[in-house]
């Protein structure tokens, strides 16, 4: 017979087969060893993606010339681009909660208000390395600052009450505040208008007397006060005795 391969019946054709496999097998190369990333500590997408070779984390290249910002201070309505280099995931938009916090993923609420990014950066760090990540490379920047300062309040015997809002670099004092607020009311003691200060995180809480007669209707604007977040001015009424 003249082909290369003799087919036979019965057991020699089981042990041709034998011997074609072995020759197969001697002449394939050897298979490549692969570690699945189940059988890692760090398995998870979320501790970056582990070289099947190597058994080392290989993470994304960091964000040419980025450089953390330490000098703006984080403040309450600020919007912020919080990543993961190794999460391989687009930015999230985060923002400063009236809490002073952000939300971070995996960790939850994070005190955030009067920080720097660069601050924040090395806390969240810490935090993700911990419990979560062999390595966390963390970006986060200012996306938009709030244009708000803050809120003054407007209470007594004026024409309407409630908060006023304060645009950055607003200079907004107290006889201002009582015209935004409508002007006075009909009983009001424009002599005695109180300025009530601080009383938050622990600050002592000042009042401080102002006489809006001086102010609004002689125009010694010098004896009025520029106000501060979270001021309150009090209207009183005077006494009606009948």
């Amino acid at each position: 017979m003249n082909t290369s391969i003799c087919l036979f019946k019965g057991p020699r054709a089981l042990a041709g087969l034998v011997v074609l496999a072995a020759v197969l097998l001697a002449g394939a190369p050897a298979p490549a060893q692969y570690m699945r990333l189940s059988d890692g500590p760090y398995s998870s997408s979320l501790f970056g993606r582990r070289s099947s070779l190597t058994n080392t984390i290989v993470t994304p290249a960091s964000l040419s010339g980025y450089v953390p910002d330490d000098k703006y201070k984080l403040r309450i309505g600020d919007k912020v681009r919080f990543q993961i280099l190794e999460d391989r995931e687009v930015p999230r938009s985060l923002v400063v909660t009236d809490s002073g916090e952000l939300e971070i993923p995996y960790i939850g609420p994070v005190s955030a208000a009067d920080k720097t990014c660069k601050e924040l950066i090395g806390e969240l760090k810490v935090k993700l390395e911990k419990e979560f990540y062999h390595r966390a490379t963390v970006i986060l920047a200012l996306d938009e600052a709030n244009k708000l300062w803050g809120r003054i309040y407007v209470y007594g015997a004026v024409k309407t009450q409630g908060r006023i809002e304060i645009q950055m670099h607003e200079n907004i004092t107290a006889g201002k505040a009582v015209l935004l607020a409508g002007g006075f009311g009909d009983f009001a003691n424009k002599k005695k208008v109180m300025v009530i200060r601080g009383g938050a995180n622990g600050a002592a809480k000042r009042n401080l007397e102002l006489n809006m007669v001086d102010i609004l209707e002689k125009g010694m604007v010098e004896k009025d006060l520029p106000l501060q977040p979270e001021d309150c001015v009090v209207v009183p009424s005077n006494s009606i005795n009948f």
